[in-house]
């Protein structure tokens, strides 16, 4: 029982605020939510992230929980900050995602699905490749760092246990979803047209040429057409990722602004 008195109850409890924090935030971002990590390796990283970081971010012990109740309410609050920055940075991946099954439909790959290693669910090829495209450049631009420094400065924006629902907290991410077609449009549509006039071409053909047998030339013919035109949409990809990292951690502050009451 002696080693419980070398352990400093106020500094276990302000570990306990960051981590709890932390945990919450990490959890919620889709890079850090995927099931690929297990989970002892994500209570690990978090662990090892609140060691870090609690000793550098100024915590509010008097909202440390002392019932079940409020401790009910501080997690309830926790969840809610994890919740809104995920989905304001899942709306982008999303976009990505969404332009990837559009053109995957047109090249004719509708019906073939690989399993998404992070939900379990099938998604389409095209899916998953604009997906980690994406993933990978967000990741060489730094937004992980992006994220944690936001996670810090959340300490000084967002009082612990605290969150405030603010109205435009609900216009940005009205925004945000409004802009996740309009990005999946902008993304897919050099493929969608290009396919499209391809489609187009081997009607006529059909139509001026009736003996030819037009599926049998053009299934093959749009996939490869489909395939070497996304191979050009991944620069789309980076350029749109690039500006959407250089905008990130304007994004997470004004979230972070309203929520601790603007």
């Amino acid at each position: 029982m002696d080693i419980l008195n070398v352990i400093d109850q106020n500094q276990f409890r302000a570990y306990m605020l960051v981590l709890l924090r932390i945990s919450m935030f990490l959890f919620m971002l889709p890079v850090f939510s995927s099931t690929v990590f297990p989970d002892r390796l994500k209570m690990g990283f978090a662990l090892v992230v609140s060691l870090l970081l609690y000793s550098v971010v100024d915590i509010d012990l008097s909202r440390f929980p002392m019932t079940v109740v409020s401790t009910g309410l501080l997690i309830l609050a926790e969840a809610l900050i994890g919740v809104t920055l995920g989905l304001c940075m899942r709306m982008f991946f999303a976009s990505v995602q969404l332009a990837g099954q559009i053109v995957g439909f047109q090249m004719g790959y509708a019906m073939i699905n690989v399993v998404d290693p992070q939900t379990g669910a099938n998604v389409s090829i095209m899916d998953q490749l604009g997906y980690w495209v994406c993933m990978v450049v967000f990741l060489l631009l730094n937004g992980h760092h992006i994220m944690f420094l936001a996670a810090v400065d959340s300490f000084k924006l967002v009082p612990v246990g605290f969150f405030m629902m603010h109205e435009a907290i609900f216009a940005k991410v009205i925004g945000i979803g409004a802009q996740l077609f309009l990005l999946s449009v902008k993304i897919g549509a050099p493929v969608i047209v290009s396919l499209t006039f391809v489609s187009v071409a081997f009607g006529l053909v059909a139509k001026f040429s009736p003996q030819m047998n037009v599926m049998i030339v053009a299934f093959p013919l749009q996939i490869i057409s489909g395939l070497v035109l996304f191979g050009f949409v991944l620069q789309i990809i980076v350029i749109m990722t690039r500006t959407y990292v250089s905008e990130f951690r304007e994004l997470l502050m004004y979230f972070l602004f309203y929520m601790g009451g603007g």
